[in-house]
């Protein structure tokens, strides 16, 4: 039996990166998909690759109209959502002097706000199916702070936070909320938008000395979304390679 047999999921974030290769390994699993994106291009012609378990919708995570009709299009298309992975964001690294409040407040609307509204607007469809698994991606930044990240780092603590106050919430309807906590991985988001020297020292900085891969973290958010964590909820799972250690 596949892990995530008939589930109804929601991927954003799923044009690349994490994302993508969640929804690779949700279809895997006998999950129905719905990838969510900015980038069109690259949305479409990974779900089609993926066959009729998945189709994609243009989504500004940042957008309460959006997010109404991804819920909408995808009760339509596959039914009442069971499984909300709320991948997608952003990183603007910058010295503290340097950095805009328009830096702070994209970064803001996009990884808290986004996440903030997946979670509400998800939530009376899954009330629908009874269950649900919500799985929030923060980040080491989440536990610690970094230079250069501070409206990043603000983000992911509040994700982290943010995730604790739902699990509480929703456990009467049977809904799990956890987050993740990726290290170092290689992405396109960490390819195009951190320095190479930050790069190396979060490798150097890793006890497994490399950077990891958006398969690996993918694996640990099928695990949250299949009934193998059905006793977990207002948890972090760390994939970091020691990391935090």
């Amino acid at each position: 039996m596949k892990k995530l047999e008939g589930n109804v999921a929601i991927i954003t974030g799923a044009a690349q990166g994490i994302g993508a290769a969640c929804a690779k390994r949700f279809v895997e699993e006998g999950a129905y998909v719905v990838l969510t994106d900015i980038n069109m291009e690259k949305g479409k012609d990974l779900a089609k690759t993926l066959g009729d378990q998945a189709t994609f919708i243009y989504h500004d995570v940042s957008s309460r109209a959006d997010w109404e009709t991804v819920v909408k299009e995808t009760e339509q298309t596959f039914g009442p959502v069971n499984t909300l992975v709320n991948n997608a964001g952003i990183v603007i690294q910058k010295p503290f002097d340097e950095a805009t409040d328009e830096d702070f407040h994209k970064t803001y609307m996009v990884n808290q706000f986004g996440t903030y509204l997946g979670m509400t607007i998800c939530l009376p469809s899954m009330k629908k199916s009874e269950r649900g698994s919500i799985i929030n991606v923060s980040s080491t930044s989440g536990f610690r702070g970094k230079a250069g990240l501070m409206a990043y780092n603000a983000s992911k603590f509040a994700v982290r936070g943010m995730t604790k106050s739902a699990a509480l919430e929703f456990a009467p309807y049977n809904i799990r909320v956890n987050s993740v906590h990726p290290g170092f991985i290689h992405t396109p988001m960490t390819d195009d938008h951190i320095t190479e020297a930050y790069k190396q020292k979060a490798i150097n900085d890793t006890p497994l000395k490399r950077g990891g891969e958006a398969s690996e973290v993918a694996q640990m958010i099928v695990f949250l979304a299949s009934e193998d964590s059905s006793f977990s909820t207002g948890s972090e799972f760390i994939t970091d390679g020691g990391r935090l250690a």
